[in-house]
């Protein structure tokens, strides 16, 4: 559910396979597969992967509106959140469609919903914003991140209707 299945599919495809003179990678699809690196990399149990992904120096936004009378905004650099992050056990799953990219030069930006299971149980849904890189080899990672997350109840609200089969 990473927006669309086959330009995401392309992309990976393209970015995992010599560039031939008749292959053409456009920058929404590097975009598009430097994104999909990173959500893939939460569902990997090796949790070290995520590093792959991320620039050292990145920042987390965690608007947590979970109970909706009390929001906070948690405010994580890259290296604590991977230090945590390298501490947990369950299996996780993070789908997110693509609703907007935008790009300007060496910066792009990814948003759109998404959902999060911990070992098949979705824990919360919200609105992923990725401030993406454009890297000197061409890749591109996530340079900061800005996420809500709300309770499961609340999903259809962020556009993550595919949790109750509403797509729209």
């Amino acid at each position: 559910m990473r927006g669309n299945p086959f330009i995401a599919g392309l992309a990976l495809a393209v970015a995992a396979s010599p560039v031939s003179a008749d292959v053409y990678v456009t920058e929404e699809m590097a975009v598009i597969a430097g994104a999909n690196g990173f959500m893939d990399a939460i569902a990997n149990s090796d949790r070290t992967v995520l590093a792959e992904h991320m620039l050292p120096e990145a920042v987390i936004f965690v608007h947590n509106q979970m109970d909706p009378a009390n929001p906070r905004i948690d405010i994580v650099p890259a290296a604590k959140h991977l230090e945590n992050w390298a501490k947990r056990t369950a299996d996780y799953v993070e789908s997110m469609k693509y609703s907007d990219i935008l790009i300007s030069g060496d910066m792009a930006q990814v948003w759109g919903p998404y959902s999060f299971t911990a070992n098949g149980t979705l824990t919360h849904c919200g609105i992923n914003s990725m401030s993406m890189v454009r890297m000197d080899d061409g890749s591109w990672k996530v340079g900061n991140v800005s996420f809500t997350m709300v309770a499961p109840e609340r999903c259809g609200e962020v556009g993550a209707g595919w949790i109750d089969g509403d797509d729209s």
